[in-house]
């Protein structure tokens, strides 16, 4: 899996941290990022979908 770097100001990294660990949903804050990341992403393929910006696949590729 490759690794990235990215600055993440310090008021998000708290909100962050107050979902991961034992009380938290997230076990560390990389699973937590990449959870994130995925529910973005998903939200942002349903907001193309109704504008008709998503390009059909192609069954053969």
């Amino acid at each position: 899996m490759p690794k990235i770097s990215v600055e993440i100001p310090q008021e998000l990294l708290d909100d962050l941290d107050d979902h991961v660990g034992d009380d938290g949903k997230f076990v560390n804050r990389s699973d937590a990022i990449r959870a994130s990341i995925r529910k973005t992403l998903d939200l942002l393929d349903e907001i193309d979908e109704r504008h008709g910006r998503l390009a059909e696949e192609d069954d053969d590729a």
